[in-house]
This record gives C-alpha cells, structure tokens and sequence, in this order.
C-alpha cells in the first residue's frame, strides 16, 4: 500500500469513528456545551458562537474564532477540516427548510425588515438543529438545512430529523390560529452520502455533505406547500412512522429518473 494510499485510509477511517461513534468522543460533549452559550452566528461543525458572551468564552477558554477563510467555520475546525481532507460514505437523515414566497416578503417590506425577518428564521431554526444534534449544512438565502448522522443524533437519526421538521414549524407559528409569521415548507430525506471536508481552487476547505441524498432532500424541500413537510419514504421506515393516516405522494423530481414517494406531515 502506497503512503498516499494509507493516509486516505486512515482519514476514512478517523471520519467513520467519529460520524458513527462521535458520542463517545470529547468533541460531541463540547458541541452540547457550545450549543446552549449564546450566541447565533456560530461554527456549523462544533457550534462555538462567534459573538456575544459566547464569542469571548471561547476566545478565553478555547482559542476559538471565526475562521478568517471560511466565515462558516471556528478556526480550530478550519483547521481539522484542511487537515483530513476526505470523509466516509454514511447513512444519515438530511432536514431542508424553505421560506415561501420569499419574493414577494420582500417586496413588500424594507430590506432592513426583511433582513430581520431573515435573521429571526435562521436563528428560530438553528436552535432547533442544534438542540435535536444535527449538524448545521447550511443558512443561506431563504433556507436552512441540517444533517443527522449516528455519531450525534443516535441512532434514531431519521425520525430525531421528522421531529425537528415538526418543532420548526411550530416554533416559526404554522400551529398557531393567527398563522406562521414566516412561511416555510420542509422535508426530510434518509439515506446514503457523503460527508466529509472537501477542498476548493481558492484553498479553503469546508465540511459538507455530497451526493443523491442531499439533492433530493433539497428537491422535496422545494416541493413542500406552506406548514408541510414532505418526509420521504426511506425515512418513513427508518423513523418507524406510522403512515395509515397520512397523505401519500408520487413526486416527479428534477434529475430523478423515478418517481419519489412521501408522506404529509403538518403543524395545524
């Protein structure tokens, strides 16, 4: 076995024990710390804040701060990430949420008041994530997504995604008689990618998640109405859902060769 050879496998080794075993580990144990000091915007990997008391606390006690490279990381992830670059193929559930009508939001508010609305949703749903173990995929234009892998969310990772998918919508007012005060749609895929850190021709690197699994989970996303989460089949029979009483649908997807059969899920 040649050196490089080696090393890739040691990497694929090193993301496999952590992504499936990461309970164990001292890192999965910081994240939950981090996750309760306040506040938002934080690391997406190891949820370290970047302002606020939360910001100085790990400035002190930790040497952690946003990555000058990556905004979306701590340097100390930053770092982790250019230094194993490769990843593991894995099983995981993948949450996307979706503002709707974000057009027409904006055009008819400032976009100072848009971009606090935009700020109340990505902090109202990063909660959520952080508190159910995902893993923070993104917080980019009108939608946020997260990823549930064993080595965080257990593993009942698919239905601790269905219900995140569930408590957002409540916590963004979908329940509520007055109506949500931001429209969103939702799903949640199971099912194989990879997630690893990956490199770019600028020389940054990022953790992130590559494969079927996660365009398909954006793709049913976008299909969603306002106040539903589409949850697909495959997550259906891992989450171990009861779906007699639930509405089913054949979608037609874009890049999919096969239709994709989901269930309903709402919050009224």
């Amino acid at each position: 076995m040649t050196e490089k050879s080696e090393h890739e496998r040691l990497v694929q080794d090193m993301w496999r024990r952590f992504m499936i075993s990461g309970r164990e580990t001292k890192e999965f144990r910081r994240r939950h710390l981090f996750g309760v000091l306040p506040s938002n915007p934080r690391c997406r990997f190891c949820n370290a804040p970047f302002e606020g008391v939360g910001g100085t606390l790990m400035k002190l006690f930790y040497d952690k701060r946003r990555s000058r490279l990556n905004p979306r990381l701590c340097n100390s992830c930053e770092n982790f990430a250019d230094q194993y670059q490769g990843g593991v193929e894995i099983e995981m559930s993948l949450l996307f949420a979706d503002v709707r009508g974000s057009t027409t939001l904006a055009e008819g508010m400032s976009p100072s008041e848009f971009g606090a609305l935009i700020d109340r949703f990505y902090k109202a749903v990063s909660n959520v994530l952080i508190k159910s173990d995902a893993l923070i995929d993104k917080l980019i234009g009108d939608q946020a997504a997260g990823i549930y892998v064993p080595g965080f969310a257990g593993g009942q990772h698919a239905l601790r995604a269905v219900e995140a998918s569930q408590e957002i919508l409540r916590v963004t007012g979908h329940s509520d008689p007055d109506g949500p005060w931001i429209p969103l749609g939702a799903a949640v895929h199971t099912g194989v990618a990879f997630l690893g850190s990956v490199g770019s021709q600028d020389g940054t690197t990022d953790i992130t998640v590559l494969g079927d699994a996660p365009n398909t989970a954006a793709r049913l996303s976008s299909n969603a109405g306002q106040g539903e989460v589409l949850i697909s089949e495959a997550t259906c029979t891992a989450a171990g859902l009861n779906t007699e009483q639930m509405e089913r649908r054949e979608l037609e997807l874009k890049g999919k060769s096969e239709p994709v059969a989901v269930y309903v899920s709402t919050e009224r």
